[in-house]
């Protein structure tokens, strides 16, 4: 038996638990898993199962409902799980395996809108926030966990740490990008579309965009419907600076996704 110098043993058992260390730290850069500027209540408690996970709802005071909202991926993947549980609790759930060892798993869903295989970039609509499950009664919220190599982890977003065991509001950051909002892309038969100073056609053209530009969506809100080249939708896209009112018909615009990617007005 070939034996190797103490000193050289621990050194090569440093080196085997920094190369360890190192993988568990080569997360992706994880954000919520909600639109852009949403803030949720991120539930952490001493028994939850599995350890780690996170329970999030809509806080209190938001007249908007937890249940129906629009869930999004936490980072680019692909989704190796769609379905429904009859035997976790789960629910409607949606598993995105990131690579590297890395997934995030999203239980509770009211609807899925990825099936297994799909890719998936950060930010793109997955789901809705719901309270299926096949064992629980449940009030609607999501259930989130950051999984490295079928272990769940201690959540971070954005780079910072959760804090565990407290009920905190969190504002997401998800697919803001240096203009604060989420990417989209005009697409007319050719000619420019109008903007408009709010969520409909009787509202005054205040500018226009040429076919093939990339905009940022700050928010969104539910207006007039338009039929366009994505289909019919009542969903319009302010693309304007903060504080002011610049609406595009989302039937005109390509987000990766048939619902809302971005918060309400």
């Amino acid at each position: 038996m070939n034996h190797l110098p103490r000193r050289a043993f621990a050194l090569a058992s440093l080196a085997s638990c920094l190369l360890a260390a190192n993988a568990a730290q080569a997360a992706p850069n994880f954000q919520m898993p909600f639109a852009c500027n949403d803030v949720w209540v991120a539930n952490t408690w001493d028994g939850h199962k599995p350890g780690n996970s996170v329970d999030m709802n809509r806080p209190a005071g938001d007249s908007r409902s937890t249940a129906g909202s629009t869930v999004v991926a936490s980072a680019a993947g692909t989704v190796v799980t769609s379905t429904y549980s009859n035997n976790t609790g789960y629910g409607n759930y949606i598993v995105i395996d990131h690579g590297g060892g890395w997934k995030t798993l999203h239980a509770h869903l009211q609807s899925r809108a990825v099936s297994a295989g799909a890719s998936v970039r950060q930010g793109q609509k997955i789901g809705a926030v719901g309270n299926t499950s096949a064992l629980y009664n449940l009030a609607p919220h999501l259930h989130y966990e950051q999984i490295y190599n079928g272990a769940v982890q201690k959540a971070t977003w954005n780079g910072v740490a959760l804090r565990y065991f407290e009920k905190k509001n969190y504002k997401s950051q998800n697919s803001c990008g240096s203009g604060g909002g989420v990417t989209g892309t005009v697409k007319t038969a050719g000619l420019a579309l109008n903007v408009r100073s709010g969520p409909g056609t009787n509202y005054s053209i205040v500018d226009s965009v040429a076919n093939g530009s990339t905009v940022s969506i700050r928010c969104q809100k539910t207006g007039e419907s338009i039929s366009g080249t994505y289909g019919t939708s009542n969903i319009w896209n302010n693309i304007g600076a903060s504080g002011s009112n610049k609406y595009i018909p989302d039937a005109y615009t390509h987000t990766g996704s048939d619902g809302r990617v971005a918060p309400d007005c």
